[in-house]
């Protein structure tokens, strides 16, 4: 069984449904999905509608299934709460195709702390480092059941202030969790280098692409990808060289110069926006940086 990701817009267009009513004018992007209605019985395909990159989001999940991060992994039975920032790679994979329950989706801005009274990444269940993935008892699983319906009934309601109730219950699960115990991770598995890396490069790719002069390039070192994959740098060094032949640096600096040669021959902007975009306090860094990498500075290059 493979899993597809792709943009919410697609996923709306392709079910032949239309963003709920009224999303659109609302801060932030919210909206809940029953699983078991994303699965195509007959390609065994099941379409995960957002952008990972971009979206955080909870799951209440029945079935076997596995979340492998960086340097865990733990196996999920009968029925779970899973937790997920778009800041923290992880892959779930289904054991099968008997997966129901229900998850919903959120970005950053639905839960504004002047919103919500809350800041997201300063919440202990979206730290690097923990371990997002809870197990349910029979009496938890129904609680959280009935959350999920609760807020799919209020999605499709009228109520002028419905959002500000939706808020109020993805905090009331944020919290459910936090106060959960964590499962038991597995250690010692066979393939942790080739998730490691797998993991690493997800990461990487998320940072990009940069189409925006608002954007910035927010992880430009090895440490920084260490810290949000919860490893050791050193660690996350020996594992790339292993399974790439290259250091987290060259393969940081490869993916900035692949990016930076696309905005300068595609973008209108100047030379400096372009440095700034990639992480650059200064020009003449970015200009040193992109000429010992590819020979060419970036005017030449650009011509």
């Amino acid at each position: 069984m493979t899993i597809t990701n792709t943009s919410l817009e697609d996923f709306y267009q392709r079910n032949g449904a239309p963003l709920p009513e009224g999303i659109t004018k609302e801060i932030g992007h919210f909206n809940v999905f029953e699983a078991e209605k994303l699965f195509d019985k007959k390609t065994g395909n099941r379409i995960m509608p957002y952008s990972r990159r971009e979206y955080y989001k909870i799951s209440w999940i029945n079935g076997k299934s596995r979340a492998e991060y960086a340097d865990k992994v733990i196996d999920m039975g009968n029925s779970a709460l899973l937790f997920a920032t778009p800041k923290i790679p992880y892959h779930w994979i289904p054991a099968d195709a008997n997966q129901t329950g229900m998850f919903c989706i959120f970005t950053a801005d639905f839960l504004l702390p002047h919103k919500a009274g809350v800041t997201l990444d300063d919440l202990p269940i979206f730290q690097p480092g923990q371990l997002p993935a809870f197990q349910l008892n029979a009496e938890e699983a129904q609680e959280i059941e009935y959350l999920f319906k609760k807020m799919l009934k209020e999605l499709k309601a009228d109520y002028k202030y419905k959002y500000d109730l939706l808020r109020n219950m993805v905090l009331e699960l944020i919290h459910y969790g936090q106060k959960l115990q964590p499962m038991s991770t597995l250690s010692g598995t066979q393939n942790a280098s080739e998730r490691i890396s797998s993991l690493f490069i997800e990461l990487l790719e998320r940072q990009f692409p940069l189409d925006s002069l608002h954007q910035r390039l927010g992880l430009r070192t090895a440490k920084d990808y260490a810290d949000r994959l919860a490893v050791h740098v050193n660690h996350l060094n020996k594992v790339l060289k292993e399974v790439t032949g290259h250091t987290t640096t060259q393969i940081i600096s490869k993916r900035v110069v692949q990016e930076a040669k696309i905005l300068l021959k595609q973008t209108n902007w100047n030379i400096a926006e372009i440095a700034y975009t990639l992480g650059f306090d200064d020009i003449a860094h970015f200009s040193n940086f992109f000429k010992k990498q590819t020979s060419f500075t970036p005017a030449g290059f650009r011509g």
